[in-house]
């Protein structure tokens, strides 16, 4: 196969294909970028095997998957004066307008128009070359891998919950979900300089994976459980009920676990995308006055996590377990889906 620029497209579900692209050209305010690292978000995988992820987001024409990314950039668009061509970058995701309401106040991750990597109808970054907005490309220090580039995408979900949550030095916290984003709200929360982290998920592999990368507390939800019986062992595990409670499983056991575990007065941020409609034990919320929070991707996470891996406060590196080639793309994907290991990743530097 030709190797001008090999690409992971995606014509419908299930239909993965390994596709010999024109080089883009960056246009003004853009640079190109010689793709090295892409990780393996669930979301790739729901389009991949699915076609969509409920009713919003439906493939509907060909697309890249890919969202989590770094590389090196091979050319600059008109006007891109802060990069230069060589630089070892990371990418974040976001293409928006900033003229809306939401961009002129800073919450950008809110844009009504906004452009994100293998969102349906947006296209994704797994491929030899990308080319992408300028401002939303960040240099990586040389004492940060590529992979680290790339982790920096979930990593920055999990900062933006901690935020959002207004962690503190010294707070309980519970995770609600062993996957990546959990694991990346952990690392974060310690980042934050909690007391403690309790991680939950029924799956004992995972949360052995969370204590070797840093959790504090782990705690196997067992078939039969009550969420209020779940939330007794938590306070006693932390030594006193969670302060913070950070969802991130989508899982309507989880938030009622977390509205029945926080303490009063504490916050209770949702990150996890789950059923479209859920339920609350609503006089626990109303009596304990929880503040329950959205949180959406991210905003201005990237030079913060990069800074927080360059200096040592997060290690992310661990999370890739698996490894694969551009080439080797549906055997990833195929890997991904099978749920063994934490981060799949993949190499798209040409060998």
């Amino acid at each position: 196969m030709a190797d001008t620029n090999l690409s992971a497209v995606l014509y419908k579900k299930q239909d993965l294909q390994l596709v010999d692209r024109p080089i883009p050209e960056p246009a003004k305010g853009q640079v190109q970028i010689r793709m090295q690292k892409v990780g393996i978000c669930g979301s790739d995988v729901h389009y991949w095997h699915e076609g969509r992820i409920g009713d919003r987001f439906v493939v509907t024409a060909p697309m890249l998957l890919g969202h989590e990314c770094s590389g090196v950039v091979s050319k600059l668009g008109e006007g891109v004066t802060h990069l230069k061509v060589g630089d070892r970058v990371a990418i974040e995701p976001h293409g928006v307008c900033r003229t809306c309401d939401a961009c002129k106040i800073g919450r950008y991750n809110l844009c009504p128009n906004v452009f994100f990597l293998a969102t349906p109808p947006d296209s994704g970054a797994l491929a030899r070359y990308h080319v992408h907005g300028a401002d939303f490309v960040f240099k990586l220090p040389d004492n940060v891998s590529f992979e680290e580039g790339a982790l920096i995408e979930p990593l920055s979900v999990g900062l933006h919950a901690c935020r959002r949550g207004r962690l503190s030095m010294g707070h309980r916290v519970l995770v609600c979900g062993a996957g990546p984003i959990g694991l990346c709200a952990m690392l974060s929360a310690k980042a934050f300089g909690v007391a403690a982290v309790c991680v939950t998920d029924i799956d004992a592999s995972r949360l052995q994976f969370a204590r070797e990368v840093g959790a504090t507390h782990t705690l196997q939800i067992r078939p039969g459980q009550t969420e209020q019986e779940v939330a007794e062992e938590v306070t006693k595990l932390l030594g006193g009920a969670p302060d913070r409670t950070i969802e991130c499983s989508g899982a309507q056991f989880a938030v009622n676990l977390g509205v029945l575990a926080t303490t009063p007065g504490g916050i209770f941020v949702i990150v996890g995308h789950g059923p479209n409609k859920v339920e609350f034990p609503v006089v626990s919320l109303v009596a304990k006055e929880i503040e329950i929070l959205g949180s959406f991707r991210y905003i201005n996470t990237w030079q913060t996590a990069i800074d927080m891996i360059a200096c040592g406060k997060i290690n992310v590196a661990p999370l890739v377990t698996h490894r694969f080639r551009l080439e080797e793309t549906l055997d990833a994907f195929r890997c991904a889906k099978s749920g063994v290991g934490v981060k799949v990743m993949i190499d798209c530097a040409q060998g």
